[in-house]
């Protein structure tokens, strides 16, 4: 049975905080993360062997324990080591001491927990090689979050959809409610990593895209709309397209370019209010004609007399 010298591993020295194991862990954890490295064996190995070696040293108790093994290995290891090289605890026959946690759930493959022989040896499995015999413990800990984003389109957003979600082989759907916006956060509870003390979570956060016509404020919406000169001078109508549907307004005679109408209820959907909706904004351009026929230049040049 190999010797895991699980500080090497981390590359921290033996009098390493804990704050700097958490660092070390963490930023090796995002380098050899599956997510990163498809298909590499040697990044899953080294993953699987960095979470082992963090599962011992970030554990006050289990660290301590490592530790006393010291010096003590070589003979523990020949069979001939007669005492329990981390003290305090006997046995008394007939059970196992096995340990229970998220990493042989999550990274199966080393053995029955998912972990080295070396660690089944001296934090469970219970194997004949085992100095705690009998002893039974369980560690409880609570299974990793997972986090991801999730992209949406505007309409999307407004309506609200639904996407598939595949984790750990499990197919979980994942229903957004009308008014997602962007830079929210929601939650799956339960369905991250696993773990003895409880499952991890699923932590989504939500990007919406922008979109070529509307604009989003908080609950309101923003889009331009050109209008004819006419209509401007003398008032009318026009159809104004909205994100969910078209509508007619009614233009004012005399309205200005750039004037702001504020349509009602017709922006995003307000999440968690159902049938409450902020307002869409229309910008007015006016449309100046670039070619007139020689009767309507007469008329312009009247006015302009006038």
């Amino acid at each position: 049975m190999e010797y895991k010298d699980y500080y090497k591993v981390l590359g921290v020295s033996k009098n390493a905080s804990q704050d700097e194991i958490k660092k070390a862990y963490r930023k090796l954890a995002v380098k050899y993360h599956p997510d990163k490295n498809a298909a590499n064996k040697e990044a899953e190995n080294k993953f699987k062997e960095i979470n082992e070696a963090h599962e011992v040293l970030s554990d006050p108790e289990k660290r301590k324990k490592y530790d006393q093994l010291g010096a003590n290995w070589k003979h523990f290891s020949q069979g001939g080591y007669q005492g329990n090289p981390f003290g305090g605890f006997s046995g008394q026959g007939g059970q196992t001491f096995h340990f229970e946690g998220d990493l042989g759930d999550l990274f199966g493959g080393r053995g029955a927990s998912g972990f080295s022989d070396f660690f089944q040896a001296f934090f469970g499995g219970g194997g004949q090689g085992s100095p705690f015999g009998d002893f039974s413990q369980r560690t409880a800990t609570k299974g990793h979050d997972y986090q991801a984003e999730l992209q949406l389109t505007l309409e999307e957003a407004y309506f609200g959809t639904s996407r598939i979600l595949n984790v750990e082989g499990e197919k979980l759907r994942l229903r957004t409610k009308p008014g997602a916006y962007h830079d929210q956060v929601l939650r799956i509870r339960g369905k991250g990593g696993k773990g003895s003390a409880g499952n991890g979570d699923i932590i989504i956060k939500i990007k919406v895209q922008p979109h070529p016509v509307f604009t989003r404020n908080g609950n309101d919406l923003k889009t331009t709309h050109n209008i004819s000169l006419y209509d401007a001078v003398l008032g009318g109508e026009t159809i104004v397209k909205t994100i969910n549907g078209q509508v007619k307004v009614k233009i004012p005679a005399g309205t200005q370019g750039d004037s702001i109408v504020r349509l009602k209820g017709k922006g995003m959907p307000i999440y968690d209010s159902p049938n409450r909706f902020g307002d869409l904004l229309v910008e007015l351009k006016v449309e100046i004609p670039s070619k007139l026929t020689p009767r309507q230049k007469e008329l312009f040049e009247e006015l302009k007399r006038s």
